[in-house]
């Protein structure tokens, strides 16, 4: 039997395409490699270009996130992407990987969490480090190197990592949570608080609910179960847990709203306020509000989650958020920016440093199409589907990346960071209190920004993205949580 693969029959290739094991890019190198999957695919529907432009259609509506848009968020994203299902395709996995929802992984098994002044590391043996103002030590010192944390003999891979102020937590790939750090708030959830977690400790309330994804605020922790439902522990002096009360929590308690009615696909703590996105794209604020960062268009705090409807978020299928200190951040599916809450050194990024009482579109990041926003202390960082990085905000000790500026300037509008990182490919970005890390899409990890407590290593602060933690990243593709 003769021939290449161009004598392969259109519904073969097809075939082929429709295996689920082919990405985006993988779709590209072969309309640039034959002519057979750019050509015509002969095949009905035929408003497809290609083969492989119906092979990505499938890969869409297949596609764990795209499955739940509905039809309208669905129609909107593929004319931001111009009627291209490749680019929809590219965008869904982004997005997907950049969240941490890809789980770990060949290839996506090295991890960092930037806290507020430590950086966490977990390398592709598994092994987890800890550098600058280590959790729960007694001793002032900072460990100027990626230092080996021992971990109990029970986890055998962790696949998402949490680091906050003074605390971190982790999800193993059987859904355990294990937390450890300052645990004066009993943010640890280990039923006591007053004594540090000086080791990573299994959080027992939750051995019989496997988890998702965990979030670290300042005192406080949340964690995602599998089937959607949230618990909350540690600090609640603003409500920030959403049980109705103030009253701190020991242990693990679940937050009545969320259940497998509306379940959570994901969770963000900030300094004293939480935000959550249902699996039917619906956004939920609690907590503090005098900042304004909760979006319901007032400054009052709420005991337990409200859902944002204001600045037309109720017409809006959210996909990601975050929050931040004093301001707050979503991701719609079209891949659309949103921000408000304090507008100091515009952490907002509308051009001013003016408070915004509820979410309002960053028209200045209208030609991206965002699959990442991280806020730290009023600043801001947005990736885009295409690997480049925008940030605004203060430039805190050269922690946003901003060339040109001074330790302490304000940039109001998004500003690329395409040639302060020479062109590399962004996958994913973590911030600390004044430092920050950005992974390439072939596994690099580039810091930036203060490193006073040794946060990036060994190395003197840091005025441009240079290559850290090298001994550790020997891996073509990582993730940054």
């Amino acid at each position: 039997m003769g021939g290449g693969i161009e004598t392969l029959p259109p519904y073969i290739l097809q075939d082929i395409l429709y295996n689920g094991q082919l990405g985006p890019v993988d779709l590209a190198s072969l309309e640039a490699s034959s002519y057979m999957f750019r050509a015509a695919s002969g095949i009905e529907p035929y408003r497809f270009k290609s083969i492989t432009e119906l092979a990505a259609h499938h890969s869409c509506k297949t596609h764990p996130l795209f499955e739940k848009f509905p039809p309208r968020a669905r129609s909107e994203l593929l004319a931001r992407c111009e009627g291209n299902w490749k680019l929809v395709f590219h965008f869904l996995e982004s997005l997907q990987h950049s969240s941490g929802r890809g789980g770990g992984g060949a290839g996506n098994n090295v991890l960092a969490a930037a806290g507020k002044y430590h950086t966490l590391l977990v390398n592709e043996k598994g092994e987890l480090y800890a550098c600058g103002k280590v959790l729960g030590q007694d001793s002032v010192l900072n460990l100027q190197t990626p230092t080996l944390i021992s971990l109990p003999a029970t986890v055998r891979r962790i696949v998402q990592i949490s680091a906050s102020h003074n605390h971190a937590a982790f999800i193993t790939d059987i859904g355990k949570v294990y937390a450890f750090g300052d645990n004066t708030s009993g943010c640890c959830g280990v039923g006591e608080r007053g004594v540090s977690v000086t080791k990573p400790t299994l959080v027992i309330a939750l051995i019989g609910s496997p988890c998702q994804q965990v979030a670290t605020g300042q005192g406080f922790t949340l964690a995602i179960t599998r089937a959607g439902e949230v618990f909350s522990w540690g600090c609640n002096s603003h409500g920030q847990l959403g049980h109705g009360t103030t009253q701190e929590e020991l242990r693990p308690r679940q937050i009545e709203q969320f259940d497998e009615s509306n379940p959570v696909a994901q969770v963000s703590a900030g300094v004293s306020h939480t935000l959550a996105v249902t699996k039917s794209g619906q956004l939920y604020s609690w907590g503090y509000g005098s900042n304004y960062c909760l979006g319901h268009d007032d400054f009052l705090s709420q005991l337990q989650p409200k859902r944002i409807e204001h600045g037309g978020f109720d017409d809006l299928f959210i996909t990601s958020v975050v929050a931040g200190d004093e301001h707050s951040a979503a991701i719609d599916s079209s891949g659309y920016v949103y921000t408000w809450g304090k507008g100091y050194c515009g952490a907002l990024g509308h051009g001013a440093e003016t408070d915004q009482t509820s979410p309002l579109r960053v028209d200045g990041l209208k030609s991206c199409r965002a699959v990442q926003v991280v806020a730290r202390r009023r600043k801001t960082f947005v990736l885009s589907d295409n690997g480049t990085v925008h940030s605004f905000g203060w430039v805190a000790f050269y922690s946003l990346g901003v060339q040109g500026k001074a330790a302490s300037d304000k940039v109001l509008t998004p500003q690329s960071l395409d040639l302060a990182l020479e062109g590399h490919k962004i996958s994913s970005i973590s911030a600390g209190q004044y430092h920050t890390l950005v992974l390439t899409k072939k596994g690099a990890i580039f810091g930036f920004g203060d490193n006073d407590k040794s946060q990036l290593g060994m190395c003197p602060p840091l005025r441009a993205p240079e290559e850290v933690f090298t001994s550790l990243t020997g891996v073509t593709s990582a993730r940054l949580s």
